[in-house]
């Protein structure tokens, strides 16, 4: 049947959407990112200069060999606000090691938090900022050593803000390295405030420094993208992955916007000054490292002249609303991909029910039964078509035997029936194509929500991110699916009659990886489904 065909396509369809979508963003064509702009203003090129030379050694601090009067002068100063506890080297002011109180590294340790970034030389990943200038011995990159009033720090429940300020000075030159942190934040504030004796010239740089390696519990299955993303008012949201940055170095003008390395449910972020024009810059200086950064215009101050560079570091959880407020475009490395216009309304609903239930897994089922609604008419035509097919089934069968290999006698007698049976032979796909793209984008909100990690449901499903332990969910999707296809006319064609056969067990087993929250939302689709098409099924069987 022609029916049964096309939905059998449309199933391939999405589970093939689901597998070979990590094939082609790993593999596939990708954008270029055009450096023309960055070429034709050249005034402001020549302001903003080369990459620094920073950028252009190893920046594993770790794993450095460093001079024995280095080592026992540097001091790790130890940082707690309310939502991160991290660690700042007073070698170059390097933020090397932050860990996230709010969000434990397992559901199965709630007690440990989850650590962002890494000083180990192997899952390096650490914020690096620092000053160029003609003069290097001027300027303090993340090389220099600072000197710290003291080593621990904490944003009491009454403080409006802490602030941390790292000392260095050589050749008349001094500079305060200001953070600042806030209750309820995950921005820290960077300013180098800096004061001369001598005329003085210079640029800020800011860059993170990651390890591929440097990615925690990672499924198999589900794809998610890690890597570096760029943003301004012109590239708009452009991809940068780690093959991208080992092939070739990015060297392009930005205004204003923010680079970042992402990963699943986490991100860092460097945000740039509004209206002001970066060199946005990536490098690859080993096997396992790679590097996104920003650098500033340069400056010009007299002796005696004081100026500064500002700067904002975003480092935690992808929560959309905060981003939104924190700069323009940051909720997009939430990546919903393609269906962003569909999937944002979709997160928002989902929101509503957990400030009702305060409970995700019964946001998500509400979140199914609303979907439902919406197309509860395109499923209600899509049902009754199915029904109606298989009340012709019988015919069907006993054309296909009278006309046996004749195709187009078969085709003609076929159409005749559909005519008199008023039956759309398209009836049954249409809706589920009109739907698809729906659920596909609830697919993702699901998926990439970090509101969904390491949340609790009830009985058996104590994180809904994670793989449903004991299997219940996948089986009961499988049986869901079985009763659904029994619902179905079977088709005419034997080779079709095997595939949708094995499609339950091949789908059950493609389930038993899937995070328990995306299985759940299709145990309770499939649920209102065969609802519905069971009382859809009888009524028109009982009309005949």
């Amino acid at each position: 049947m022609e029916n049964q065909r096309a939905i059998l396509y449309l199933s391939f369809f999405f589970i093939l959407f689901l597998v070979w979508q990590a094939w082609q963003k790993d593999y596939g064509p990708q954008p270029v990112v055009d450096n023309t702009a960055a070429t034709q203003q050249s005034s402001q090129t020549a302001k903003i200069g080369d990459i620094p030379e920073a950028a252009k050694v190893d920046h594993s601090s770790s794993a450095l060999p460093l001079a024995e009067e280095v080592v026992t002068q540097r001091q790790i100063i130890t940082v707690k606000t309310d939502l991160m506890l991290l660690e700042i080297d007073t070698r170059g002011g390097d933020i090397r090691q932050l860990d996230l109180l709010k969000y434990p590294e397992d559901a199965d340790q709630p007690d440990k938090p989850y650590r962002l970034f890494n000083p180990k030389a192997s899952q390096i990943y650490m914020a690096q900022t620092g000053l160029i200038s003609s003069d290097a011995e001027t300027a303090p990159n993340h090389y220099a050593l600072y000197q710290a009033e003291k080593t621990e720090y904490e944003l009491s429940p009454e403080d409006k803000e802490l602030k941390v300020v790292l000392h260095w000075q050589n050749k008349g030159v001094k500079v305060d390295k200001i953070f600042t942190f806030k209750p309820n934040s995950y921005v820290i504030n960077i300013e180098h405030k800096l004061q001369s004796q001598q005329a003085w010239s210079g640029s800020q740089y800011r860059q993170l420094v990651k390890s591929e390696n440097n990615t925690h519990k990672k499924s198999k299955f589900i794809y998610t993208y890690s890597g570096g993303v760029i943003y301004d008012d012109e590239l708009k949201y452009e991809k940068l992955k780690f093959s991208e940055m080992a092939e070739k170095d990015l060297n392009i003008e930005m205004k204003g916007g923010w680079v970042a390395m992402i990963q699943h449910y986490f991100l860092s972020a460097w945000i740039a000054q509004p209206q002001e024009n970066n060199l946005a810059y990536s490098k690859h200086p080993s096997a396992d490292r790679y590097i996104l950064g920003l650098r500033s215009p340069s400056k010009t101050i007299q002796a005696g002249e004081m100026t500064s560079f500002k700067t904002q570091l975003v480092a935690g959880p992808k929560l959309q609303d905060r981003l939104k407020e924190i700069a323009p475009g940051l909720e997009l490395t939430v990546d919903y991909g393609i269906l962003t216009i569909i999937a944002k309304p979709l997160f928002w609903i989902l929101k509503f029910f957990h400030s009702i239930f305060n409970n995700w897994g019964w946001a998500i089922i509400f979140l199914t039964i609303s979907v439902k609604l919406v197309f509860f008419k395109l499923s209600e035509a899509s049902y009754k078509s199915m029904a109606k097919m298989r009340k012709v089934a019988p015919r069907l069968k006993a054309m296909k035997e009278r006309y046996g290999d004749n195709r187009q006698a078969m085709s003609q007698a076929m159409m005749k029936m559909y005519k008199e049976e008023k039956i759309n032979p398209l009836g049954g796909c249409l809706p589920i194509l009109v739907q698809m793209p729906v659920f596909i984008a609830l697919y993702w909100v699901l998926l990439e929500s970090v509101e969904m990690r390491n949340a609790p449901f009830a009985l058996w499903i104590q994180n809904l991110s994670a793989q449903d332990p004991y299997f219940i969910l996948p089986v009961l999707m499988g049986a869901t699916m079985f009763i659904q296809q029994k619902l179905n006319p079977a088709p005419m064609d034997p080779m079709q009659q095997k595939i949708f056969q094995f499609m339950p067990l091949m789908f059950t087993v493609f389930f038993l990886f899937f995070p328990s929250g995306l299985v759940l939302y299709w145990v309770v689709n499939n649920t209102l489904s065969i609802t519905q098409q069971y009382i859809i099924t009888k009524r028109i069987e009982a009309e005949q």
